[in-house]
């Protein structure tokens, strides 16, 4: 087994876990701050975040298991790490836009670019490595 490969998938799936929990927070403290129980209650701020958490967890447990896939399947570390630290910093600029009331376009456009191409790298590396040892 390719410990390295997992470790580094186990990694990212860490970081990206700590990411998850930091936008979960940041939609309660907005929650809090408007007293806002269910939904949105009609604040934009509200909808922003929950909206960034909401794609969040869209889009990681797409990626954790490409990871560890690749990892399984033979992939060397280096391409995990490549991919990982792509995919978490991506997610981490985007949280960053959607966190804020106001944020730069840029954060959201290179979070979302980045873990676009990230997931499709993986995904047609797991899927080409897959069909060779099938």
């Amino acid at each position: 087994m390719n410990q390295p490969a997992l470790a580094a998938a186990g990694l990212y799936a860490a970081l990206n876990a700590l990411i998850l929990l930091w936008l979960t927070m940041a939609t309660a403290l907005v929650r809090r701050r408007h007293m806002v129980a269910i939904g949105d209650g009609g604040v934009e701020h509200l909808r922003r975040t929950m909206r960034g958490h909401a794609n969040a967890a869209e889009n990681m447990p797409v990626m954790l298991i490409l990871l560890g896939l690749a990892a399984v399947l033979g992939a060397p570390a280096l391409a995990i790490h490549v991919l990982g630290a792509a995919f978490t910093f991506g997610r981490a600029v985007h949280a960053w836009h959607f966190t804020h009331e106001t944020a730069a376009q840029w954060q959201r456009a290179t979070g979302f670019g980045l873990s676009v191409m990230t997931i499709a790298a993986a995904a047609l590396g797991v899927f080409g490595h897959a069909l060779t040892l099938i």
